[in-house]
This record gives C-alpha cells, structure tokens and sequence, in this order.
C-alpha cells in the first residue's frame, strides 16, 4: 500500500514540475491531430455563413429586419493567440454595413473541427451592440483572444 501511495505522489509531482516548467504539447501533436489550416477572416464561406446566421436570429428570435448587406476593413486580430496548446482559431473583426448602410463592429473566430458534430471549421461571431442576450458581453469581449484583453474598447473603436 505504501508503494502504490509513494508512486501515486511521485506521479503528482512530476506532473506538476512538467506543468509548472511550462511544457505544452501543441494540440496538433495529440491523439486527434489538429492541422491549423483555418480559412482567412476574408473567406467568402465564413462571411457568408456570419450573415446567414445574423438574419435568421434577427428574424426568428428578435422579430426584427436587420440584415448584413456587406462587409469592409475585415482584419485578423489573432491566430493561436490564446496559445499552442488550445484548439486552433483565427480572431478576426470586421465592420459590416446593414441594410441601411450603419456601421456595426463584428468580431467573429473561425475554429477548426467545431463546426456541425466536430466536421470542419466553425465560426463564432458577435455583432457589438445587437448582442441582445448578453452571449458575448461586455461588448462581444468574449470572442476576443486572450491576448487582446490589454487591447481596450477606445483602442478597438478608433480602428472602426
């Protein structure tokens, strides 16, 4: 019994130094490989689906008109920002024009193997100020990396 406790620790404490000396292993190099090939913030699938997505909550769940006629100033934020040992993601932000051409800041993240049932690539994404639901708040903040907390919203606002 004491050889099975004394091995348990030694195996705690090893652990603990490998995690504490900072030792990540990449997310491509474990048991479901991930090859970090993510579409650009540009992609005309990823911009698709966003406004796809924005109509029908808006209509559905809002019970109200707005639509993404376009988009402009699209901008990668990050890739990997949050580290190697996450899954891969591309932080993008983009303006994007309504209907009645009004500017609204979107921040989106393309995540590889998160779309439908872990096939393909997913898009997260959070239009400030119609985030009606409080998903992403403040300010659809949460779909930023990490890294970007020490980016302020003044910052964020003078870029669009």
């Amino acid at each position: 019994m004491k050889r099975i406790l004394l091995c348990l620790a030694a195996l705690l404490a090893l652990g603990a130094g490998a995690h504490a000396g900072g030792i990540v292993v990449p997310a491509e190099q474990r048991y479901s490989a991930y090859s970090a090939e993510l579409p650009p913030c540009d992609d005309p699938g990823v911009l698709a689906r966003i406004t796809d997505r924005f109509a029908q909550r808006e209509s559905g769940y809002w019970n109200s008109p707005l639509q993404i006629a376009g988009y402009d100033r699209i901008r990668e934020i990050g890739f990997r920002s949050n580290g190697l040992g996450y899954i891969p993601r591309r932080y993008c932000v983009a303006r994007a024009l309504d209907a009645d051409s009004r500017p609204r800041t979107v921040i989106y993240d393309v995540e590889e193997s998160l779309g439908v049932i872990g096939w393909g690539y997913g898009v997260e994404w959070c239009v400030v100020g119609l985030d009606r639901n409080l998903a992403y708040a403040p300010a659809c903040s949460a779909l930023r990396p990490f890294v970007e907390g020490v980016l302020s919203d003044k910052a964020l606002r003078a870029l669009y």
